[in-house]
């Protein structure tokens, strides 16, 4: 703001969106008792966030009546989903909770790419309570925006960004892979290879160190162009290595292609090469995320958040390790 210059005002905002005073004091202060349309109210929104509004906080408590609505803003397609859907279960414990504490959920579509229109849909959210974001990435833009106006949002999964202020409900990605790396040493795999995903995000980072804390000498592969073939696993076992270690993500990627790579190559797990999966398949060698919890938790940590609860705002779940089939000891060469 140029100095000197007053900050924005209600009546600026009604004046400029061509509805009362009286109206913007009703949407601001988040009253929906008064019956509105819904492409007024975010008329007023997008006003108010295009001139840098910022509501007196103890106004705003003071004005502010809860919907028991909360916002629930995803980076892809949600629907449909079923059981083998990575973030089927994430959307099972969301429910399940918010129904125990008499919320309900509005789906605010964060697909229709990044830029103006994400922007424009994540300053939807407000019409909520509050809202729970998941993804890989975090559009910082808005997002800061949020927390700047002090709009109760969680996240689900670690988020590092904006200097750490993001409240998150997210897995101990880091402990969980550096304990599956240990059983593969007390195994006596001396020569193992990490394979991981091209896309940069902090459960990727949080795996792989995991992975170089237990067993620091670790070869790290990047599926970058070409996918892990038949002929690396071959060259992978030439050299030595017993053990194969994937990261696991929603797309699943890393996974099939050094599964499809083993079978390829005709090659059996363990008995060639042991196999382990940071997050992958039910079943599979070495941890399983905990998808439903995390949604419960953060169900309940963002009505904390609405409520004015004292909570801790970041929390980090422990991952249940899985044995599975597809790690065994080295087989002697």
């Amino acid at each position: 703001m140029a100095a000197g210059r007053r900050p924005p005002r209600q009546a600026d905002i009604a004046r400029i969106a061509g509805v009362s005073q009286a109206t913007v004091s009703v949407v601001l202060g988040g009253n929906r008792s008064v019956r509105m349309a819904e492409s007024t109210r975010q008329r007023v929104m997008e006003v108010a966030q295009d001139l840098g509004y910022v509501p007196h906080p103890v106004a705003t408590r003071l004005a502010r009546s809860r919907s028991n609505l909360l916002g629930l803003y995803t980076f892809r397609s949600a629907f449909p989903t079923d059981e083998a859907d990575t973030y089927h279960p994430i959307l099972s414990g969301v429910e399940e909770q918010a129904a125990k504490l008499g919320q309900d959920l509005i789906l605010f579509t964060g697909t229709s790419g990044p830029g103006a229109r994400q922007e424009a849909a994540i300053r939807r959210t407000r019409l909520a309570d509050g809202c729970l974001f998941f993804g890989r990435h975090v559009p910082e833009g808005p997002v800061s925006r949020l927390v700047d106006d002090g709009f109760p949002l969680v996240y689900i999964g670690r988020r590092p960004e904006l200097g750490g202020r993001i409240p998150y409900v997210g897995a101990d990605y880091v402990t969980a892979s550096a304990l599956v790396l240990r059983r593969l040493l007390d195994l006596g795999h001396r020569e193992i290879r990490y394979v991981r995903e091209v896309d940069e995000a902090p459960s990727s980072e949080d795996r792989q160190r995991g992975v170089l804390r237990a067993a620091p000498r670790t070869g790290v592969v990047r599926l970058q162009g070409t996918e892990v073939t038949a002929t690396t696993v071959r060259g992978w076992i030439a050299d030595g290595v017993t053990a194969v270690v994937v990261e696991g993500t929603d797309t699943g990627t890393a996974y099939r292609a050094v599964r499809r790579a083993v079978d390829t190559a005709g090659l059996s797990t363990p008995d060639d090469l042991s196999l382990a999966v940071l997050g992958g398949p039910p079943g599979v060698s070495g941890f399983e995320v905990p998808m439903r919890e995390m949604g419960r938790r953060a169900v309940r940590l963002l009505v904390d958040l609405v409520t004015e609860k004292t909570t801790a705002s970041q929390q980090l779940l422990r991952c249940p390790q899985v044995d599975g089939a597809q790690v065994g000891p080295p087989r002697s060469r």
